[in-house]
């Protein structure tokens, strides 16, 4: 009977490392693999050894792959940002905005239902629920129903409408309050990861209020006289206040009391087939 052979074999696995063949490096090199078991490993039986429960017999030895200690430094593990990729910044980097948090979140949106929808879709789009308190269901419905690809994504209720979400850490939800520019208090209690987008067609006797109490505030193109209020609530650099009045339809500024980001929103194919293209008043 001839001597059962080994062939050496390279596994190459998605991340480009090798594993060394065992044996020779020629072709014609024939090696028999053997171990011998440890004594460790063996119990004895009325036959005679046996392998312990739960092992077996040691297979083939191959070297570890090793890094060494200097070369560590030379490792890097990039990590993006988390969230929803608004647009892009001046730099033409994706600009991500964090709207789902472990801590209530509030956001005003002074702008169109256009960009609060495309907001609602990429929201969608990361895993989480979206709940439309409006004062317009009908101008939702069609965007509630092809958000989700069929699965029950968005829902819209009426103004006062609108029940307790649920959410939770593997159930986040974005609530938009669309209800023009006087919008009635919320109903809902804040909630960890659950975030609040009032929507806001231009600033009411109430916005100032809504504005200072919020934890972001996003601003498409205003007026000269909208953006004096809004340079001085959010304490916004006079030159970046001076450019309010002269965004484009899809362009916009995100800023807090402590910094501020100006970004440009390129819509899909899909979503411009189905809200249509930027614009700031609806």
């Amino acid at each position: 009977m001839a001597t059962p052979t080994y062939q050496p074999r390279v596994n190459v696995s998605g991340n480009g490392w090798r594993n060394p063949p065992i044996g020779g490096s020629g072709a014609g090199d024939e090696r028999r693999l053997s171990h011998q078991p440890r004594p460790d490993e063996l119990q004895s039986g009325p036959t005679g050894p046996k392998p312990k429960p739960g092992f077996g017999l040691r297979g083939p030895r191959r070297s570890p792959h090793i890094l060494t200690a200097d070369s560590l430094a030379s490792l890097t593990l990039p990590v993006g940002d988390d969230g929803v990729i608004i647009g892009i910044d001046p730099q033409n980097q994706p600009a991500v905005l964090s709207l789902l948090r472990p801590a209530p979140l509030e956001i005003a949106l002074v702008g169109s239902m256009w960009m609060a929808q495309v907001l609602a879709l990429r929201t969608v789009a990361t895993g989480a629920r979206v709940a439309v308190e409006t004062a317009r269901p009908p101008a939702w419905g069609q965007m509630a129903q092809a958000a989700g690809g069929g699965q029950q994504c968005v829902s819209v209720h009426d103004v006062r409408q609108i029940a307790p979400q649920g959410p939770s850490v593997s159930s986040p939800v974005l609530v938009v309050r669309d209800m023009g520019a006087r919008p009635p208090r919320n109903q809902l209690a804040p909630s960890p990861w659950q975030s609040v987008l009032t929507v806001l067609p231009f600033l009411g006797p109430r916005s100032p209020q809504l504005l200072g109490r919020a934890d972001l505030v996003g601003l498409q193109r205003l007026s000269p006289e909208e953006a004096e209020v809004v340079t001085r609530i959010m304490r916004l650099p006079q030159q970046v206040g001076a450019v309010l009045p002269t965004l484009s339809d899809n362009a916009m500024l995100w800023c807090t009391r402590d910094s501020h980001q100006f970004v440009m929103t390129q819509p899909t194919e899909a979503e411009t087939n189905l809200l249509g293209g930027p614009r700031r008043m609806d």
